[in-house]
C-alpha cells in the first residue's frame, strides 16, 4: 500500500473527500515527525509508539574493498508496535 491508496482507504473508511483525508494524513505525519525531532515519544494506545533512538558510533567495513570505516553516532526514529495491532495481524 503506497500513500494515495492509503488516502482513499482513509477516505472511504472516515467519509470524507480525499483532499481531506490527504490533509488530515499530512498532518499527522507532520506531527509525529515534529514531536520526534524534539525527542518526545508518540504514544498510540493500541496501535503502537513512535520514538528515537541513538545508535553509539562503531566501526564498518567497506564490503567491496574490506577497509575500516568509522560510522558515525546517529540518532533513528523507531516504531513499536502495540498488542492490539501484533494480536490484529496474527
Amino acid at each position: 500500500m503506497n500513500r494515495m491508496d492509503l488516502v482513499s482507504a482513509i477516505a472511504q473508511e472516515a467519509g470524507m473527500t480525499k483532499k481531506d483525508a490527504e490533509a488530515a494524513l499530512g498532518a499527522t505525519i507532520d506531527a509525529i515527525t515534529k514531536a520526534l525531532k524534539k525527542g518526545d515519544k508518540v504514544q498510540l494506545v493500541g496501535f503502537g509508539t513512535f520514538e528515537t533512538r541513538k545508535r553509539a558510533a562503531r566501526e564498518g567495513r567497506n564490503p567491496q574493498s574490506g577497509e575500516k570505516i568509522k560510522i558515525a553516532a546517529t540518532t533513528t526514529p523507531v516504531f513499536k508496535a502495540g498488542k492490539a495491532l501484533k494480536d490484529a495481524v496474527k
